[in-house]
């Protein structure tokens, strides 16, 4: 075997990811050094992304852009299932999870706000001035301001596999766009905040807390190395779960093929771009065996590490954004810029007006905080969130922070129906107009539940 640098096959991972990984670093370092673009409040993955298109676009680096794709598409699955391997720490009070079910829906209910709003826009340009568009690329607005680039990326493959010529560029596009509005919103709005003294007072002489050995690892763990580095457990934990995830589609993709249906058909698509729920709903299967083993004596230590699954899931999404950003094709937008302009401005101002509305009824303890986190998640991803929060609330006093974290658990749940719609849109003029309805109708039932569903006393 030739082990020199002719052998692409051998080394062409290596040396790309080597330059993600340089640019990785660098832009970290001009997030701390540059004082405009850390007042900003751009994760450094956002901003080595940008970067890396930028090389890529004018040549100054060559990007292998079909593994940068392979790249978005594994890591969302892998980020999502260590979050889902994560041991709770302790049990969650009845009033943290019904206010976690209401962020639930106030996420899924803000996809669907966002699916209607690009499937008005989309089908009004398809039946006058643009004739030839997809009918169904507004459903790219909710996958790129809610879902960020990997799911941007792969219902834009799945949508360009079906005919939308363009669909990858144009949902990455709006996924990269809606980090813009994110950082940019986020800033002014903190400043005005800031200038009439809104935000909550912080206690700059409260003792800070101190790292201990609880913060990295939890009661009859096993050993950091023994005959087996505790790191290798979990990345091979990660790993079959992975693999249990892709034999699951497998099974599900030749159950549909069976049947025939067209219908059936435009579901595998999904299937395969959405693996990560069903690897997080393995993942949490598998935590639960782990726990009922535990309980009936069958295991004896704890195989899972949370700081180490984080961590691996940390690195999973700041790598996903970058690959994902820095695939983006500004050529394949030609003849989708009008679109795309209208998508983003209403997209960002409906989102913008829902949010100051809907978070005001359910976060009125603490609204500039629950508003600040909610918002920078929708147009970016959870990591904009908390960005935007740890600046109004530094030390997550409030619970806007857990709101976050349980919200996308309930978000799997209250979500699954847009995966059907995602499915059911690119069939036919008449699935688009009816997945628009069926996005006004879904959205005003999670608004009601929202508004109406009061907790049940505890009392009894």
């Amino acid at each position: 075997m030739d082990f020199s640098n002719n052998n692409t096959v051998l080394w062409n991972f290596i040396h790309q990811m080597g330059i993600i990984a340089a640019i990785l670093i660098a832009a970290n370092i001009i997030r701390l050094k540059v004082p405009l673009i850390k007042k900003v409040l751009m994760p450094t993955a956002v901003l080595a992304g940008f970067i890396a298109l930028l090389l890529r676009t004018f040549n100054i680096v060559k990007l292998d852009v079909k593994l940068m794709e392979m790249v978005t598409y594994h890591t969302i699955a892998i980020g999502f299932i260590a979050l889902s391997l994560i041991i709770p720490k302790k049990e969650i009070s009845y009033s943290k999870v019904f206010i976690g079910a209401k962020s639930g829906a106030l996420i899924v209910s803000s996809y669907l706000l966002q699916g209607a709003v690009g499937l008005s826009i989309s089908i009004a340009l398809a039946y006058t001035i643009r004739p030839n568009l997809f009918k169904a690329a507004g459903i790219l607005l909710p996958m790129g301001f809610g879902q960020g680039p990997g799911q941007a990326n792969n219902v834009g493959l799945t949508y360009e596999a079906l005919g939308f010529s363009g669909g990858q560029a144009f949902g990455l596009s709006i996924a990269a766009t809606g980090f813009l509005v994110a950082c940019t919103f986020g800033v002014i709005y903190l400043n005005i905040l800031r200038k009439k003294n809104l935000l909550r007072k912080i206690d700059e002489t409260a003792v800070k807390h101190t790292a201990s050995i609880e913060d990295y690892e939890s009661k009859n763990e096993i050993p950091v190395s023994e005959s087996i580095d505790k790191f290798s457990i979990q990345i091979a934990l990660v790993l079959v779960v992975y693999f249990a995830t892709y034999a699951l589609a497998v099974g599900l993709t030749k159950i549909l093929l069976s049947t025939g249906a067209d219908f059936a058909k435009s579901l595998i698509p999904i299937i395969w771009g959405f693996n990560f729920i069903f690897g997080s709903l393995i993942a949490v299967t598998l935590r639960g065996l782990i726990k009922l083993f535990h309980k009936t004596g069958f295991m004896k230590r704890q195989y899972q590490n949370n700081y180490l699954l984080a961590r691996i899931a940390g690195y999973s999404f700041d790598l996903m954004i970058v690959t994902g950003i820095c695939t983006i094709n500004f050529e394949k937008l030609a003849g989708l810029w009008l679109p795309f302009i209208l998508m983003c401005a209403a997209g960002a101002a409906v989102t913008l007006f829902y949010l100051r509305w809907i978070c005001r009824k359910l976060y009125p303890d603490y609204y500039y905080e629950g508003f600040l986190s909610m918002f920078g998640m929708m147009t970016g991803v959870i990591s904009s969130g908390v960005l935007l929060l740890r600046e109004a609330d530094p030390k997550f006093e409030t619970p806007a922070a857990n709101n976050l974290v349980l919200g996308s658990s309930f978000g799997i749940g209250f979500g699954f129906p847009v995966l059907l719609l995602i499915g059911m849109a690119p069939r036919s003029d008449k699935m688009a107009l009816i997945s628009l309805l069926c996005c006004l109708a879904y959205f005003f039932v999670l608004l009601l539940y929202m508004l109406l569903v009061k907790p049940r006393s505890r009392s009894a």
